[in-house]
């Protein structure tokens, strides 16, 4: 038998389309001052489509003070006795560089080969709006949701979301449910059905070195003063052994290795790694002991991202520069606190750090911990089940090496847990140039949506207690 609400759903593909081609036309770039107005058009769009569905206390969100990006809140509490589900998506993007690697402007949707083109089109507005015309659906064809649904859409998530804990501080009983259901959190790969159950934590920071006061003529001071990028190089290559192992005492406090059980079922997962390396140029390397796809999903990382100082334009320059610089970031995984974990790399930078020289450490760049869905929580087997029902396929439990802000914290503040049911795919060149989103993912994310969405109607909100932490 055809539902009628999905048959409602995906006769409104071309004005989904629609809507979503405005909305990424908005440059909402949370990191840029200078792109406020596209961050304040995003917001209104993504207002007035709520409001038109018919959601109450439609308001904006901020922590008490007032500072950061408001995210947009609203809430149709049209089922009593059934689960009150917090559904979350986020309007920010990230900023378009390198402008000239594009294909077509970042902010011009373009259609070609079953793809949409634009910033912020996969990650998050097209998953975002699949998981709205969704409810949509329910409103239009049967008056109410066969749930309780509260909104959620935050502005700060590329930005590793540093106010979304004083909003869920200072609106947690607006903000109070059952459990919450992320549109953003992309599937792993187009061939497989799979639904992510966990991610890593981050941190991060900058480094200075510095051995002197000035630059110096190399052939005066060559051999006499320490030279800050060969100080600096020295660092770096001490945080790991020849087996790939981090070597910062402390870092490893609280991991805990993958149990047989997960790595027997890591291991029948479906994955070609000679044509996967293949495709980026590279070869595996990694953690010793231990296979790719646990290196990504269950162990810790510590990657330089950048390295500079010195003379670096054309030609030569005879210098001993006095200063250079490092920018660091940690991949993390549950049982790992980020503050001591950081606090661990920092203690070993400077144990090596030798006489004559000095280090800063400025440029926090924030931190979140690792998250994983327990595995029988209800809104879990909600979201296998209805990825089962659309797809005829047992869907597979993977994690994503990156991190998503919002499941920690709203696990550490709220005491939710969170699913993510997103339908962008990690392909789908998010925070590059060239980002698009599947056309054939909106028929599949539709339907999937409607299927999960009566699924939980099916809960009763006890069957939540026992994974609420309050």
């Amino acid at each position: 038998m055809t539902d009628a609400v999905l048959a409602h759903a995906l006769n409104r593909k071309p004005q989904l389309i629609e809507v979503l081609k405005t909305l990424v036309a908005c440059p909402s770039i949370g990191a840029d001052p200078a792109m406020s107005k596209g961050m304040e058009d995003a917001r209104q769009l993504i207002e007035a489509h709520i409001d038109a569905m018919g959601f109450k206390r439609l308001k904006r969100l901020t922590p008490s003070d007032g500072s950061g990006q408001p995210a947009i809140y609203a809430e149709r509490m049209d089922a009593p006795g059934k689960p009150t589900i917090l559904i979350y998506a986020h309007y920010d993007v990230q900023p378009p560089d390198p402008l000239n690697k594009w294909d077509t402007p970042p902010f011009e949707p373009a259609e070609r080969d079953g793809r949409l083109y634009g910033r912020g089109i996969s990650d998050d507005k097209g998953p975002m709006m699949i998981a709205l015309d969704t409810l949509a659906a329910f409103v239009a064809v049967e008056g109410l949701l066969p749930i309780n649904v509260k909104l959620l859409i935050e502005g700060e998530e590329e930005t590793g979301s540093p106010s979304l804990p004083g909003i869920l501080e200072t609106h947690s009983d607006l903000l109070g449910a059952d459990a919450v259901l992320s549109a953003d959190g992309a599937r792993w790969r187009p061939d497989l059905v799979a639904l992510n159950i966990g991610s890593r934590g981050n941190a991060g920071f900058e480094m200075r070195v510095q051995t002197a006061g000035q630059d110096l003529h190399s052939g005066r001071y060559g051999g006499i003063v320490a030279n800050p990028l060969h100080v600096l190089s020295t660092l770096v290559a001490s945080l790991h052994d020849a087996q790939g192992h981090i070597t910062a005492p402390g870092f490893y406090d609280g991991v805990v290795e993958p149990t047989h059980d997960e790595s027997t079922e890591i291991a029948a997962i479906p994955y070609d790694e000679e044509s996967s390396f293949a495709a980026i140029g590279a070869q595996p390397c990694g953690e010793a002991g231990f296979s790719t796809l646990e290196r990504l999903w269950m162990r810790p990382t510590l990657d330089v991202n950048g390295m500079w100082g010195g003379y670096t334009g054309a030609g030569s320059k005879t210098v001993i520069p006095n200063e250079a610089f490092a920018k660091l970031t940690m991949r993390l995984v549950p049982g790992q606190d980020p503050q001591r974990a950081k606090k661990a790399v920092i203690e070993h930078l400077k144990a090596q750090l030798p006489a004559g020289s000095t280090m800063e450490i400025y440029g926090d760049r924030g931190q979140g911990g690792a998250y994983a869905v327990p595995p029988d929580h209800p809104l879990l087997k909600a979201a296998l089940a209805a990825l089962e029902h659309t797809t005829g396929q047992s869907p597979l439990k993977v994690r994503i090496g990156a991190s998503l802000p919002l499941t920690e914290i709203v696990s550490r503040v709220l005491g939710l847990d969170t699913v993510m049911f997103s339908f962008a795919l990690s392909d789908e060149n998010f925070h590059a140039p060239n980002e698009f989103f599947r056309l054939s993912s909106i028929a599949d994310g539709l339907a999937a949506w409607v299927q999960i969405l009566r699924q939980l109607a099916e809960i009763t909100p006890s069957e939540f207690t026992p994974y609420r932490r309050t």
